[in-house]
């Protein structure tokens, strides 16, 4: 395999995509071939960052809409988060990679605070980080998290992995006119409200300059692709 195109990439990975075959939790064959991906790219000298969803075990938003308090909700949500970074974590080491859990919120026993410097210096070193807790703010997705999280570790790109192959004009379960757009500005996502991340990640984005590829993830192979800059799944630039 030849030399990545990017140097520093964050991987953003929804919860429900280590469900696999599943309808809840995780799937141990899903997390191993991702976390397999994962260690490919990071052994070719990619340095990797992960922040991972938790809708596979909880969803803040989907509780609050039942009455919860959404600042309870989000926080229950974080911790799911976490159980996945750990299992990701796990995977990932089992192909001889070292990596880092690091969460927003402190919890010393299974993992390390967020300190900007400590987790650069981690990638420096050749160890894949795994974001969990989001940011540790209710009220802000994971989505907003990667985007933070790639702006703070000086990513080159947001690699967000989706059940889909990019960006599509409506969702193609549901409308089968809907068509692929290749390539589209951070604003014209914002404009077309077109379902790429949620508002704040996409400003957030915009506003730094950074540029997002949304592909499917559950195509072998996807993650190196987009990592060497081949065309896979669609590109949000500025």
């Amino acid at each position: 395999m030849p030399p990545g195109k990017y140097r520093r990439v964050l991987l953003k990975i929804s919860g429900e995509a280590l469900v696999g075959s599943q309808s809840f939790g995780i799937d141990a064959d899903t997390a191993e071939w991702i976390a397999r991906d994962i260690a490919e790219v990071q052994q070719q000298g990619v340095e990797v960052a992960v922040v991972i969803g938790g809708g596979n075990i909880f969803r803040g938003l989907a509780a609050s809409a039942q009455g919860m308090d959404r600042a309870t909700a989000d926080s229950m949500g974080m911790l799911a988060t976490v159980i996945n970074a750990l299992a990701l974590s796990d995977a990932i080491e089992r192909y001889g990679v070292k990596t880092r859990v690091v969460t927003a919120i402190e919890m010393r026993e299974v993992a390390e605070p967020f300190i900007r410097r400590r987790a650069i210096r981690h990638l420096e070193k050749g160890r894949v980080v795994v974001f969990g807790a989001g940011t540790g703010n209710p009220y802000f997705s994971t989505d907003t998290a990667a985007a933070l999280r790639a702006m703070e570790i000086k990513a080159e790109i947001i690699l967000k992995g989706t059940k889909v192959d990019g960006i599509f004009s409506a969702d193609p379960a549901i409308d089968p006119t809907a068509t692929q757009i290749k390539k589209v500005t951070h604003l014209q996502v914002l404009e077309q409200q077109l379902k790429v991340m949620d508002s704040t990640a996409i400003s957030l984005c915009m506003d730094n300059h950074l540029p997002i590829v949304v592909f499917n993830l559950k195509t072998d192979g996807n993650i190196r692709r987009a990592v060497l800059g081949e065309s896979v799944g669609s590109l949000v630039t500025s």
